[in-house]
């Protein structure tokens, strides 16, 4: 059980852990892609909605006043031990623009609720530099590497748009690989050396994981 660990403790477990067979925490997404007034994209905000089990379970001892919910202050010590764990591990977020992996600013916006009994972590991550989507292919992906956490994107309106984006650009979600395609793929890995990488720095969680792009004429 996960106690008083909160999300980020279980982050670690996962990443020091053999590779799950399946996911013991579900996360449910949605995604916000902010844009700059010029079109540039800036970086991405995430809304997790956490399982029932986790939520009881990371929120145990919490209710300091007894009354039966969870007020940001009562939650904070939580948000604050997911958020520095999480940065350590790039927030489980990988954003590429023509391939290459992006550095990330500081993660300042964030916070996390109770409501309609359910727990949510939401924050935003902003790129240190941004970039114009209409100058190459900018992709996101939000997993666990290590598959402990299954990260998947809500069914309804998983994904959102703020800002300005450019005329002609549109953002895209891929849809998850086919059971053909993970087989393929593993069978691909199964005959590579230990040494082996693989492409553009692309860790073996990150190539199975749902992509969400930005599509733009021309380009």
């Amino acid at each position: 059980m996960l106690r008083h660990m909160g999300l980020a403790a279980a982050a670690v477990i996962a990443l020091s852990a053999p590779v799950a067979a399946h996911p013991h925490v579900f996360i449910e997404m949605n995604s916000n892609l902010a844009f700059t007034p010029e079109g540039l994209i800036s970086g991405l905000g995430v809304v997790w909605v956490f399982d029932d089990a986790y939520a009881q379970a990371a929120l145990d001892g919490l209710d300091a006043d007894g009354d039966g919910n969870y007020s940001p202050a009562e939650i904070d010590p939580l948000t604050r031990e997911n958020m520095i764990s999480l940065k350590d591990y790039d927030y489980f977020t990988a954003l590429r623009f023509d391939g290459k992996k992006q550095a990330f600013g500081e993660v300042t916006q964030y916070k996390q609720i109770w409501t309609n009994g359910k727990l949510a972590l939401q924050f935003f991550v902003p790129l240190t530099t941004s970039v114009d989507p209409r100058k190459g292919k900018f992709s996101a992906k939000v997993y666990d590497p290590e598959f402990f956490i299954g990260i998947d994107y809500a069914p309804v309106e998983p994904y959102r748009v703020t800002g300005n984006p450019p005329q002609g650009c549109a953002p895209k979600l891929l849809p998850l690989p086919t059971d053909e395609e993970l087989e393929q793929r593993r069978a691909f890995l199964a005959e590579k050396g230990k040494d082996w990488k693989p492409e553009e720095e692309e860790d073996f969680g990150e190539a199975f994981a749902q992509a969400f792009v930005v599509e733009c004429a021309g380009t």
